[in-house]
């Protein structure tokens, strides 16, 4: 994994609620107090996959990632976890590293996680970011035909298999860039998630949704998507924003991987709206 510029990273293995995590922490230059942004994943990525965007938010802004478990580094556990239990792992993580509130950026699956922690953990949660993800099991989904490539994670550990399917999937730049897809997914470079932690990860978002329970997140909310997204069809982040009382909706014209593939314009964007004054307390962003 690249080493992101700003401050300092550390990667270690953490010891959670009987689980071991894989954690990376790129810590913020000296002096700064903004609160720190815990990124969370797609399905079946490891956290390098967000080094781009990492990379292009600003060296005074903290930065937490970790793999879930039963990918990268995190072993899976023995039996299947719901996605509430998961964000009360990740909120006994964020104990253990020491923090008290964060900002919570939420990447495709990584936008379920994130909604379920700021249900459950809503004096944890800061600021939300959720990109390129919809509410869970009740929501407009993409083709069958997408939807089918993605019941594995053969295109994190073959690149031809990437390069075909990109377009397809992705839609935005890998349409007419599919050779991207494999250099951004790190295809080849790792084993890709492990076949139990991938379905676990199926499983947790299935059986998960957050449609009922959007009028009760309060916390200032950026819903982040594209045109061209055939995984998360445009409509879902319109119902997200006429859900989430007070949140911002911003619409680019790429596709689902835009945040990784066009980093130096999207994470402008979610710095902007971390760092705005905004009413907190209200629940309204700036």
């Amino acid at each position: 994994m690249s080493a992101p510029t700003g401050g300092s990273e550390h990667v270690a293995d953490v010891a959670v609620a009987g689980l071991t995590l894989r954690v990376s922490v790129r810590h913020a230059r000296a002096g700064s107090r903004r609160t720190p942004l815990l990124l969370i994943n797609g399905i079946g990525a490891e956290l390098g996959l967000l080094d781009p965007v990492v990379a292009a938010l600003p060296g005074d802004l903290e930065t937490i990632r970790f793999d879930p478990p039963g990918v990268g580094g995190s072993p899976a556990p023995v039996l299947p976890y719901p996605l509430a239990g998961l964000a009360t792992v990740v909120d006994d993580l964020l104990t253990r590293l020491g923090h008290g509130r964060v900002d919570v950026l939420g990447f495709s699956w990584g936008g379920a996680l994130a909604q379920q922690l700021a249900l459950s953990a809503r004096h944890r949660v800061r600021r939300l970011v959720l990109v390129a993800t919809g509410t869970g099991a009740l929501m407009v989904p993409g083709p069958p035909s997408v939807l089918a490539r993605m019941l594995t994670g053969r295109r994190y550990r073959d690149p031809d298999h990437a390069r075909e399917v990109a377009g397809r999937i992705y839609g935005g730049t890998m349409r007419t860039r599919p050779e991207q897809a494999a250099e951004v997914l790190g295809a080849g470079r790792s084993g890709g998630p492990g076949d139990r932690g991938y379905r676990y990860q199926l499983l947790a978002a299935a059986s998960w949704t957050s449609l009922p329970f959007l009028p009760l997140l309060r916390v200032p909310t950026l819903v982040v998507a594209g045109e061209d997204d055939p995984i998360v069809p445009l409509v879902n982040a319109r119902i997200l924003h006429r859900g989430i009382a007070g949140s911002a909706l911003h619409v680019h014209p790429g596709g689902h991987l835009a945040l990784l593939t066009e980093p130096h314009e999207l994470a402008p964007v979610v710095d902007a709206f971390l760092a705005s004054p905004a009413d907190d307390e209200a629940g309204t962003p700036g």
